[in-house]
């Protein structure tokens, strides 16, 4: 999977150009064994809809309400992401941990109310700097993780985005060791919470991922993919990324 966000950039315009300029290349080119899913901000949703959605590309939001309906002015709820052609939905991004200081156990209420909407969660988490510094990031990862995940679903309907903080917009990005420990350990937590075994879980890197750097990030064992934020506001660069799949 290779999914973007676009995060709070896009006016109705420019985001209509991009998501044809997405879909044109999808139609034009054979398409990369990948799936590719686009989360433009909450206004764009139903405007690019359709263009996505006739070209095979997903449709995802950016975050959602723990509830269904309900005295939450300026939230959006699962269920109206599901209305608008959603499938997917990004939670527990750092920038929401950090700007609106989301806790595990809200993020855990969203996840099950995404699942509860028929969407696939995207559920973000990733260490700050201080914590690889200090050498706590396995654990930090592990202890979000565990109180993020809901007890309903696995992996058919959660992927999880391992997000170091200190590498989002940066340019820097964890060595290839560090990455694929990290996917690993998450990985055989998710087995041990959910299943006891394999679970065919999905993991993806996060963390300025561009298309110079993507085929590197992109071969190391235990990446599933990719959740990519600034280059994913170019139709060529994102699609570079989801083209290393055809490779």
């Amino acid at each position: 999977m290779v999914a973007a966000n676009w995060k709070m950039n896009g006016l109705r315009r420019g985001g209509r150009d991009l998501a044809r300029a997405l879909a044109g290349l999808k139609r034009a080119a054979d398409a990369p064994a990948c799936d590719i899913v686009i989360c433009p901000p909450a206004t764009l949703l139903f405007e690019l809809r359709d263009a996505l959605q006739s070209a095979g590309i997903a449709l995802g939001g950016q975050d959602c309400h723990s509830e269904g309906m309900g005295a939450h002015t300026g939230d959006i709820s699962a269920d109206m992401l599901a209305d608008c052609g959603c499938s997917h939905v990004i939670l527990g991004h750092s920038e929401r941990r950090m700007d609106h200081g989301e806790t595990s156990k809200m993020v855990c209420g969203k996840v099950a109310a995404a699942l509860r909407a028929g969407l696939c969660a995207i559920l973000c988490v990733g260490e700050s700097e201080d914590d690889r510094e200090a050498g706590t990031a396995l654990e930090v990862v592990g202890e979000q993780l565990r109180n993020s995940l809901p007890e309903a679903g696995g992996s058919a309907d959660i992927v999880i985005a391992y997000e170091p903080v200190w590498a989002i917009g940066t340019g820097r990005t964890p060595n290839a060791g560090e990455i694929g420990e990290m996917h690993q350990h998450i990985r055989n937590l998710f087995d041990a919470l959910k299943t006891g075994g394999k679970s065919g879980l999905r993991v993806l890197y996060g963390g300025s991922v561009n298309a110079e750097n993507a085929g590197d990030i992109l071969s190391i064992a235990g990446v599933d993919g990719a959740l990519v934020g600034g280059a994913s506001l170019s139709a060529e660069k994102f699609w570079n990324i989801c083209a290393h799949y055809g490779r």
